[in-house]
């Protein structure tokens, strides 16, 4: 595996480390709640409102995670099966996962919307130009 190539698993792998790091710290809101009877389980069955704000932060994010990152995987995923790893995916890959990793830490601290609109909006950008990048690529290459 070249050197390039194993930028791109990294970058992958931060977005997921990003994804379960969310994850263990929503369940460390959430569990111990439930398990001391602060919050009924019933409560929580098909809604998240009887949770506290922190939690439903984690929650959303978590849920966020699932959106734009899939893509980015897809898309990371697609330039190692077709051997088109090369530095400008890179370079895009990480940009979009400190993007996400912004947003991330904005949505669960502060939750200013304007900058998590922002941090959001970069990533995005960079996601489509990322893709743009392999469509052309891929439109382009001789022999993919």
């Amino acid at each position: 595996m070249t050197l390039v190539t194993k930028f791109l698993v990294f970058a992958m792998a931060a977005q997921v480390l990003l994804t379960l790091f969310i994850l263990v710290w929503m369940g460390r809101e959430r569990v111990p709640r439930v398990m001391s009877g602060e919050i009924a389980m019933a409560d929580i069955a098909v809604e998240r409102t009887a949770y506290p704000l922190k939690a439903r932060l984690l929650s959303n994010n978590f849920e966020n995670q699932f959106q734009l990152p899939v893509l980015f995987l897809v898309a990371a995923l697609l330039a190692l099966a077709l051997g088109i790893v090369g530095w400008v995916e890179v370079v895009l890959a990480w940009l979009f996962v400190a993007a996400r990793y912004l947003h991330a830490a904005i949505h669960v601290t502060s939750n200013h919307v304007l900058s998590r609109f922002a941090a959001y909006s970069v990533g995005l950008a960079v996601l489509a130009l990322l893709w743009l990048w392999l469509v052309l690529r891929i439109f382009l290459a001789p022999s993919i």
